[in-house]
């Protein structure tokens, strides 16, 4: 999947971005989706996540091909587009978004076992935690051997992961019945969802959730054998995988209805197929889930590394994020993700924080990188640059750009102004690195714009602290 000199073909490039979106969040789906919204909110939210996601996708594909020299993806858009801060925001909110996934993967995994060992619980019992933060560590010294290596089992999960999915959907499409699908189409008989349109906000962040990671390509861009695989891989990687969620997620509100499935303990897709076939389906999707876990745990913590050295190397990071091993994998930045990793497995036990609970911060943090990767686009196509001999080219382009903008705005609004205040709490203290990076190369740490803006996200930050110390946010 790679050739001699370690670069990634578009096969490992595709099982990457596969990968990394098939994690947990497919084998949760129809009860967090049930727990949010009808049939007929489900089917609305698909629409415009289809849409919204694709065109994101194509952004990746465009700044993929037309900015050939940026490497690492979102961050680098957003520090080309809008400066240094704004970067390193990118850079650091990505990176938080992607660690603190693995929290949640290590919650949801053990949450998995203790299906078949009860003394792991919902996956934040003392067991579970000891048991994941083992884990942790041999997966650690496993990419410390080599990313080359790491892709390459990464793509033996891919693949194992995958036959479950197939085997629950051919199943699903057998016992499906239209009249459990057509019962409640607008969730009528539960007026706690609230209206259709409050139903589909509700649903967007783990519509989100489960895409992240469709920029995996292209934060591998600099390891890519041809430039041109990196855009292939995002689109081959997310229509594959959005095949997949709408199926898993449609077939299953034709099995059980919303009301039962908003009660299933996850991982809910094997309690649908235990519904269908009996015991082993719920063995079977269990051990999918296991194997699908171990996989994506391995593609984040890549990931995570991956952006850190990205943004090293070009000063937005401090120096010291910059060295490599003797395996060229960036070792400084894999022990600083998975310290937090582990910091944070510790804070679960604790506060009993639940995988959704974990995604939703995690997907919060993402959405900000997402904003100005979409802006950035439509910004190249409204200046007319790179597009000097390719007018039809740049209207098309202007059109995604816009759409993917738009799309990325309103999966702030549905997030929420919580996600939005304890984003600001996670955001802040990335400054120290920050002012570090600046201080290594003698610049000045913030222009004057840059100042507003680390201001307002400073007061955000309060307020969130004030939040939860008074009870009024929680995690």
């Amino acid at each position: 999947m790679s050739d001699s000199s370690g670069k990634l073909k578009l096969g490992a490039l595709v099982a990457l971005v596969v990968g990394s979106m098939i994690g947990g969040g497919i084998f949760s789906l129809p009860q967090n989706m049930a727990a949010s919204a009808g049939v007929g909110a489900v089917l609305i939210g698909w629409a415009i996540t289809a849409v919204g996601m694709l065109t994101l996708a194509f952004v990746f594909q465009t700044l993929a091909n037309r900015k050939p020299d940026l490497d690492g993806g979102v961050y680098a858009y957003a520090k080309a587009g809008f400066g240094d801060y704004m970067g390193f925001s990118s850079a650091w909110g990505y990176w938080i978004s992607a660690w603190l996934g693995n929290v949640g993967y290590f919650v949801l995994l053990f949450s998995t076992l203790g299906y078949f060992f009860p003394i792991f619980g919902e996956g934040n019992t003392p067991a579970a935690i000891i048991g994941a933060s083992m884990l942790l560590w041999a997966v650690h010294f496993l990419v410390l051997r080599g990313i080359k290596e790491a892709a390459f089992i990464n793509l033996v999960t891919t693949v194992a992961k995958v036959v479950p999915l197939v085997l629950f959907a051919l199943i699903c499409l057998f016992a499906f019945k239209l009249e459990v699908f057509t019962a409640d189409v607008w969730a009528v008989d539960t007026p706690e969802l609230g209206s259709v349109m409050n139903q589909v906000r509700n649903m967007m962040l783990v519509t989100v959730w489960v895409f992240i990671g469709i920029e995996g390509a292209s934060i591998f861009s600099s390891r890519a054998e041809k430039r041109s695989d990196v855009g292939k891989a995002t689109v081959i990687g997310f229509i594959t995988v959005l095949l997949f969620l709408v199926l898993v997620n449609v077939l299953s509100l034709g099995i059980m209805t919303q009301p039962e499935l908003a009660k299933l303990q996850n991982p809910s897709m094997a309690a649908v197929l235990e519904h269908v076939v009996g015991h082993w389906g719920a063995v079977l999707i269990s051990v999918g889930l296991i194997i699908s876990l171990l996989g994506a745990l391995l593609s984040w913590v890549l990931l995570c590394a991956e952006i850190m050295f990205a943004a090293a190397k070009d000063h937005t990071m401090p120096e010291f994020l910059r060295r490599e091993n003797a395996n060229q994998v960036p070792a400084n930045a894999l022990w600083l993700t998975n310290a937090m990793v582990q910091i944070f497995l510790v804070i679960t036990l604790f506060s009993n924080s639940t995988y959704l609970s974990l995604i939703y911060l995690a997907t919060s943090m993402i959405l900000v990188p997402y904003l100005w990767s979409a802006a950035y686009a439509f910004l190249l196509a409204l200046r007319s640059e790179t597009y000097e001999q390719a007018l039809a080219e740049r209207k098309k382009d202007l059109i995604i750009g816009a759409i993917a903008l738009l799309y990325a705005i309103w999966l702030l609004y549905a997030g929420g102004v919580k996600y939005l205040l304890l984003s600001a709490l996670l955001y802040a203290p990335g400054a120290i690195l920050f002012a570090k990076a600046k201080r290594e190369v003698g610049q000045p740490i913030f222009t004057n714009v840059e100042k507003l803006i680390f201001a307002a996200v400073v007061v955000g930050a309060l307020v969130a602290a004030f939040g939860l110390y008074d009870g009024f946010l929680t995690l």
